[in-house]
């Protein structure tokens, strides 16, 4: 069912400003975190990866790729990390380029939780709420292997990875990004504390919508008290059942995110950004309503966002911007496209999660083509 709001003239369209807490944008194209593991065994965002940011500056956020807050975390081969004075560099780069062409960035702080293996951390521990391993396999440094069970996390180790959290996202500001978007979504390790299929705990984290909330919760506060909540946003994907964390009953969601954003709500967070494939529905337009912040739309991994979806999201006043993905890696200019409506690069999708240029920094623009 989808939530219907009279339509006004606002003079709000997708291609106005608006403000994300302290975070001022030029326009409501956000461009959505997309894991594509160009940073090497280093985990250091090196020329590539700051060639790509930068040619995408002109959407009105770029919000960066999924990026590891300690080692244990880390989920994929060539994912880039903020543990090390290097990547911390590495990332100063990014800032610097992006802002050099107008834009604003926030970097993804991610924790991989069990979507990981130790041909892909470094030989170290994969960490999760519960001793529960995914029912599948992961790309690791020598091919595809079965995810292993994963050490359940304990109170005090728990404690300890919130202030890696907190730490990556005070290299983040300090690296000059314009704040950070906390990635409590797609299966990682802040969602799987949230999903009762991942979560099996019986302690102060787990069994009730509340306690599996309690994690992320505390996160989100530490962070927004360390860098300043209108530099925080947080990401979620309800009732998206990726890599095991599933959440099949609507009313448990809705008791699971009701605790977590009613919490959340007086920190006064620059955004929440949403996955789901009905955003202008009512269970994305409740938790936006008892947030009372701005929302950032995101429909999806099943198809495409298209301009038309976008406009019709800002118009219909179901959202306060769109993260948009696929549109985004195939064409650098995409604000100027959409405004333009001019047509668009096919992304190629074989690339996605290659190692060089090619299907990363090469796709033409307007100017160009």
């Amino acid at each position: 069912m989808v939530a219907v709001i009279p339509a006004m003239d606002t003079g709000v369209d997708l291609f106005s400003p608006v403000t994300l807490g302290d975070i001022e944008i030029a326009n409501r194209v956000v461009m959505a975190p997309l894991t594509r593991m160009r940073s090497g065994a280093s985990g250091v965002p090196g020329d590539l990866v700051v060639e790509h940011y930068r040619q995408r500056a002109g959407l009105g956020l770029v919000i960066t790729e999924g990026t590891y807050p300690d080692h244990e975390g880390q989920a994929f081969v060539g994912q880039p990390g903020i543990v090390t004075d290097d990547q911390v560099e590495g990332w100063r780069r990014v800032a610097e380029a992006v802002h050099a062409r107008g834009g604003k960035v926030v970097l993804q702080v991610m924790h991989g939780g069990r979507v990981t293996h130790p041909d892909v951390n470094g030989g170290r521990r994969v960490v999760a709420p519960s001793a529960i391993a995914i029912d599948g396999e992961g790309h690791t440094e020598r091919g595809k292997q079965p995810y292993p069970v994963p050490h359940a996390l304990t109170v005090e180790e728990a404690r300890q990875t919130l202030q890696d959290f907190v730490s990556a996202s005070t290299r983040a500001i300090d690296a000059g990004l314009d704040g950070v978007e906390i990635h409590g979504a797609n299966g990682y390790l802040l969602h799987e504390f949230l999903s009762p299929a991942s979560n099996q705990r019986t302690d102060e984290y787990g069994g009730s919508p509340e306690n599996r909330a309690r994690f992320v919760v505390q996160v989100v506060r530490a962070v927004a008290a360390a860098v300043g909540a209108g530099r925080v946003g947080l990401r979620i994907s309800p009732e998206h059942d990726i890599q095991d964390a599933y959440e099949t009953d609507r009313d448990d969601v809705r008791a699971t995110y009701g605790a977590l954003i009613d919490q959340l709500r007086p920190l006064g967070l620059a955004y929440l950004s949403v996955l789901h494939a009905e955003p202008a529905g009512d269970l994305v337009q409740e938790l936006r309503e008892r947030l009372g912040g701005p929302l950032v739309a995101n429909s999806g991994f099943g198809s495409i966002t298209t301009r038309e979806e976008a406009v019709r999201l800002i118009e219909a006043a179901h959202a306060d911007a769109v993260a948009v993905g696929r549109a985004a890696i195939a064409n650098p200019d995409l604000v100027e496209r959409w405004r333009g409506e001019h047509p668009e690069n096919e992304p190629k999708a074989h690339l996605f999660y290659a190692s060089g240029a090619e299907g990363y920094t090469d796709y033409p623009t307007l100017k160009a083509g």
